[in-house]
């Protein structure tokens, strides 16, 4: 008698991976939703503040997409290249310098910034920054600091960081970070 071939093995079936939660997506900005309310003595004065950052040839009063976000600190804003981004409907990077805006539609998007609530507090940076006190002193150490500014977040090249540092360290290279915000806040 022959030996009896061993049965094929059956397999499993594989279990179905169970779906990928998408993420909800972000309502797009819509800069016609938007109420205006500022003051007609405001608006002349970001106006005028506006047309000094045009660069067309003929004097159109018009931006680049890539000054919005300029123009709008020179005015007391401080939105993040990624807000600036999404009120801009996250334009590809060659549309940056090629796509204009003129003052009417920049009034919507300057005022959307300004009610932006996503502030962070005196407290809040300080707070972040005493993660890096390993000794608890109310000091972290330049280079550290250094270090995470130039790589983490909305990255800052080494000649801003610099800027943004000097006069901080004392003579061991420490910097009292309290102190550190309080001048950053402070303009």
């Amino acid at each position: 008698m022959a030996p009896k071939k061993p049965e094929p093995k059956k397999e499993e079936p594989k279990p179905t991976p169970p779906p990928v939660p998408v993420a909800p997506k972000e309502p797009e900005f819509d800069p016609k939703s938007i109420t205006i309310e500022y003051n007609g003595e405001q608006i002349e004065d970001f106006k005028e503040a506006f047309m000094l950052f045009d660069r067309t040839p003929t004097g159109e009063n018009k931006i680049s997409y890539a000054q919005c976000g300029e123009v709008m600190r020179a005015l007391g804003q401080n939105p993040t290249n990624a807000e600036v981004m999404k009120v801009l409907g996250r334009p590809k990077a060659e549309e940056m310098n090629v796509k204009m805006m003129d003052f009417e539609t920049f009034l919507p998007i300057l005022q959307h910034v300004s009610k932006s609530k996503d502030r962070g507090t005196m407290e809040d940076f300080i707070e972040g920054l005493r993660v890096f006190d390993k000794e608890g002193n109310g000091t972290v150490m330049g280079a550290e600091l250094r270090h995470v500014l130039a790589t983490l977040g909305e990255k800052m090249s080494e000649n801003e960081v610099e800027l943004l540092m000097a006069g901080h360290e004392d003579a061991n290279g420490c910097i009292n970070y309290e102190a550190f915000v309080k001048h950053i806040m402070s303009g």
